[in-house]
């Protein structure tokens, strides 16, 4: 804000600059304009003085003369008289006697142009001054009290989300430029508050899961323990009891492997948690959404994208959750594959929208690829790059809660991914 008030204040600077180089040539061109004619005037006298009689002087190279005129001094005549000192034009007049060798012969008058005209021209360029400064302050005072200050005060509030802090409140504005970015961050704050508060419950019930768990092993693994000593002191004598004690061990065993399958399927369920919203949107929109984004990143990239022509379908599912699975498959493609081109192409088949995006680069080895879609897999082309194997996992579940599909082929130069949407 510092810096914009220093723009505002060399605004006016430059305002009181440019007045005050008006006003200096309005005062030279007053001291020029008031002398100019007389000049002119005292020149044309000269003139005038060398002859024997008045004659009509050359007023082609005079720049302020208007014309002369001449009345006799035996001229007694009162309407000459009038004539003479009337006014004509509305031009100003000034009358010299005029001498020929100390004789006198009458009176000569001039008809100038007043200096004003000029005057008045750089009046009228102060007055565009004033006013133009007027427009650009007000522009800028605008754009500081409605932009830069709202803007000023919004700021802050990405900082403090990242930090973690969730319970500051927005103040609604009803400003066109930031009415929705402020609902915007208003609805990130909310999401994020909510995913915070249902990680807190999750690792509340994971905790209360593995207490749980923990309580319930330590029953079989006692029995465990007792059976093995038993068979190590030699407590069983017949080999029917030491086979029975054998059994124990093994069902107590199967108990304790139960329990741990359960622990692993809960902490499978449990990576991430979707939420999708299904409704219906329009395949164009989808499209257009997707270029919107990534059409410039493949273009600093140098990547080529080429879109497949398509119908503008009506789909099913949640539009939000599938640009999320498209912003997946994009970033794998930059990060694995070899970054010359990506393809979008688009059919149909039994009453369901399918979209293939197939990029080049070195395809994920067949004995892998039943494994692709596993939470925490990750290829063996995934080299020292990072990532956690999470990306596909997640993928299908969103595409099987939107009741559609996604799977992957090996073809020439590449991989392809099949997005199925049902219509």
């Amino acid at each position: 804000m510092k810096k914009y008030n220093r723009i505002m204040a060399v605004s006016l600077f430059l305002y009181l600059a440019a007045a005050l180089l008006v006003f200096v040539l309005w005062k030279d061109e007053s001291m020029e304009q008031d002398l100019g004619y007389k000049v002119e005037i005292n020149k044309i006298m000269r003139g005038l003085e060398n002859n024997e009689m008045f004659s009509k002087p050359d007023l082609r190279k005079m720049e302020t003369i208007n014309s002369v005129s001449f009345l006799p001094a035996d001229e007694n005549s009162v309407q000459e008289i009038r004539l003479f000192y009337e006014n004509r034009n509305k031009l100003s007049m000034t009358v010299r006697p005029l001498f020929v060798e100390d004789r006198f012969l009458g009176y000569v008058r001039f008809d100038y142009i007043e200096s004003g005209n000029r005057r008045r021209i750089l009046w009228f360029l102060e007055g565009c001054l004033f006013f133009l400064w007027i427009v650009v302050f007000i522009l800028l005072l605008y754009i500081r009290q409605k932009i830069l200050k709202p803007f000023h005060t919004l700021s802050e509030m990405p900082y403090e989300l990242s930090k973690g802090h969730l319970q500051g409140e927005l103040q609604e504005s009803k400003s066109r430029f930031f009415g929705k970015f402020v609902w915007g961050i208003g609805m990130l704050r909310d999401t994020l508050n909510e995913s915070k508060r249902k990680e807190l419950k999750l690792e509340k019930e994971k905790k209360l899961l593995l207490l749980s768990i923990s309580h319930d092993v330590k029953i079989p693994l006692s029995a465990i323990k007792l059976y093995a000593k038993a068979l190590q002191e030699k407590v069983y004598e017949t080999e029917e009891q030491k086979l029975h004690a054998v059994t124990q061990i093994e069902n107590h065993a199967k108990e304790i492997e139960n329990f741990v399958k359960e622990i692993v399927s809960t902490a499978s369920e449990d990576i991430v948690r979707i939420d999708v919203e299904n409704s219906e949107f329009y395949l164009a929109d989808f499209i257009n959404k997707f270029i919107a984004y990534y059409e410039p990143k493949c273009r600093l990239t140098m990547m080529d994208l080429t879109i497949g022509r398509y119908e503008n379908k009506l789909l099913k599912g949640d539009m939000d959750r599938a640009l999320e699975v498209m912003e997946n498959l994009m970033e794998n493609a930059f990060k694995y594959g070899d970054g010359k081109a990506v393809r979008l192409d688009f059919y149909e088949e039994d009453y369901c929208q399918v979209i293939t995006i197939f990029n080049t680069g070195t395809a994920v080895p067949e004995e892998e690829m039943p494994h692709l879609f596993d939470s925490f897999y990750r290829g063996s082309n995934a080299g020292n790059k990072d990532g956690n194997g999470l990306g596909l996992y997640i993928n299908r579940q969103i595409m099987i809660k939107m009741e559609g599909e996604i799977f992957a082929r090996r073809v020439d130069g590449g991989m392809q991914f099949c997005l199925v949407f049902r219509m």
